[in-house]
């Protein structure tokens, strides 16, 4: 039987200002898991909010905050329906300013305003949560499990984009500091997380001893999860789904 959900937007104090969210919960009394799940770069927008509720169908209480509240409310920047390749690279270029006031300084600040936040909330049980990121929110997860290690439980990532560059604030090397469980579902056709990056990430995390799994998924596109997008999958995001059911169902 499907759980029934409700969902509404909420405003997140932190250090910076406020960030403007979406929150979706059980419609039930009783408490669940929590569950941070951090947007890729086009924003909070309908089809995020429609993945937080199908996530909440499962048993749990999620959050999905505009990352770039710093730049203004959700949405930073109009968007169409349905996302196509022509359109692509025009809303890239005018999400670059506010992509540009998240450093992962300030990620991590916020980090910390959304796990206090999420369990103040008598919605959730309290206990650590978990994490799920696409695109650059795949690096958020990463980043949040290693800076938070006690509070986080299991973290995830989906067609992540530069997981484990040569930049020295790469998230891969947050990696000692992870006690959480993870899982990566990388796309084979994805020039923000090249086959060299995807086996540098695993074998950091193998020498950090940290609980993974990496799996690339063939014929994917970077982005395979976003269903107004023209890189959406359908069996990929089923995929994706599976493993992210898995992961949380025994972590949380």
């Amino acid at each position: 039987m499907t759980t029934a959900v409700h969902g509404a937007s909420v405003d997140i104090p932190t250090r910076d200002g406020i960030a403007d969210a979406y929150l979706s919960h059980p419609d039930t009394r009783a408490p669940h898991p929590a569950v941070l799940l951090y947007m890729d770069a086009f924003g909070l927008r309908p089809h995020l909010k429609a993945m937080a509720d199908r996530l909440a169908t499962a048993g749990y209480v999620v959050l999905v905050p505009n990352v770039f509240y710093r730049h203004g409310r959700a949405p930073v920047v109009e968007l169409p329906e349905f996302i196509n390749p022509a359109e692509r690279p025009e809303i890239i270029r005018s999400l670059q300013p506010a992509a540009r006031t998240l450093t992962p300084e300030g990620a991590m600040r916020d980090a910390t305003a959304y796990l206090d936040w999420l369990v103040a909330s008598p919605l959730t049980t309290g206990g650590p949560a978990g994490v799920t990121g696409y695109c650059m929110g795949a690096g958020l997860a990463l980043r949040t499990a290693g800076t938070h290690p006690d509070r986080v439980a299991a973290a995830a990532g989906f067609h992540g984009a530069y997981l484990a560059s040569d930049a020295p604030d790469s998230p891969h090397l947050v990696a000692d500091r992870i006690t959480a469980e993870l899982y990566f579902g990388h796309a084979d056709q994805d020039a923000t997380n090249p086959a060299e990056q995807i086996d540098r990430l695993d074998t950091t995390l193998t020498a950090a001893g940290v609980r993974h799994r990496g799996e690339v998924y063939a014929g994917a596109r970077h982005g395979f999860t976003q269903a107004d997008t023209a890189m959406y999958s359908a069996e990929a995001a089923e995929r994706h789904w599976t493993a992210l059911l898995d992961l949380f169902g025994r972590r949380l």
